[in-house]
């Protein structure tokens, strides 16, 4: 099935509408249609369950859950060759599922939405970890939880965990007496927070190259899929603005303005849309 611009939107809104049968695989897949707007997600989808039927082939019948993800390992990192992009990490087609499908290249969070979906093809309960930084995957086994980086394919310690974690709360003051325990950081990402998480990996990029109408396309994304997060809608704005898409970004600073009554920039978004509208802030 084809998808245009006009409805890919409509789509995406409709596989983020309940959390309780959110497609994570199908949705992430969506996000490559601003890209990619004749996209065929159901033939993408239809080659990743091609691959999870290949492994599933291979696993005997009395094959043990150990067993289970060590040849998932096995064959995703080295038979399928899938891998970090080290030498174009900021690329965003590292967020569109049917690229790194091709070149077996990825970000962390591309790579686990992949692997995630094999192991879960298989019998294996994987969910994503929004560890800081770098997304992970965690898996419950019978002797307890295996945390895997899809980055490198390596299966992570506590202790390596915790070295990893230990810039990030030094940075935002987690030491000593404020120190938060490892557990927190390991809880499972729900699927909306996943896309989340991609949605705004790609923001950043687009953002800092100040590519405005990719940046809209993500923003609105974001606002159908968090719809209370009003910074979204905020930013929305600012970006319709900078396209010099003026009715638009008033429409979307009009009602942040209006809900976000204890936000700290309400009045500088407040005088930023008189300017828009050509008259005198004003707040109620």
């Amino acid at each position: 099935m084809q998808f245009g611009p006009s409805t890919s939107l409509d789509y995406f809104a409709s596989l983020v509408a309940d959390d309780a049968t959110f497609p994570l695989t199908e949705a992430a897949l969506a996000l490559a249609q601003d890209e990619f707007p004749d996209l065929d997600i159901q033939g993408v989808l239809a080659e990743i369950d091609a691959l999870a039927e290949r492994l599933k082939r291979r696993l005997p019948a009395d094959c043990t859950p150990v067993h289970r993800l060590r040849m998932l390992n096995r064959y995703f990192f080295r038979e399928l060759g899938f891998a970090g992009n080290v030498n174009d990490y900021y690329d965003p087609y590292n967020s569109c599922l049917n690229i790194v499908l091709q070149s077996r290249r990825g970000i962390p969070i591309s790579l686990a939405v992949l692997y995630i979906e094999l192991a879960q093809q298989v019998g294996l309960p994987a969910r994503g970890v929004s560890f800081p930084g770098h997304f992970l995957v965690k898996l419950r086994m019978p002797e307890g939880e295996v945390i895997i980086d899809p980055f490198s394919g390596l299966s992570l310690s506590r202790e390596e965990l915790e070295e990893r974690l230990l810039p990030y709360k030094r940075q935002q003051g987690l030491t000593g007496d404020y120190d938060i325990p490892l557990g927190l950081f390991l809880q499972s990402a729900s699927p909306r927070d996943v896309i989340a998480r991609m949605l705004r990996n790609l923001k950043e990029i687009h953002r800092t190259h100040e590519d405005w109408p990719r940046l809209v396309a993500v923003l609105e994304r974001l606002v159908i899929l968090m719809p209370q997060a009003l910074d979204e809608l905020r930013d929305r704005g600012l970006a319709y603005a900078e396209m010099g898409r003026r009715d638009e970004a008033i429409a979307d600073l009009a009602d942040y303005v209006q809900r976000a009554r204890q936000a700290s920039d309400r009045l500088a978004m407040a005088e930023r849309l008189a300017s828009l509208r050509g008259s005198t802030p004003r707040l109620h």
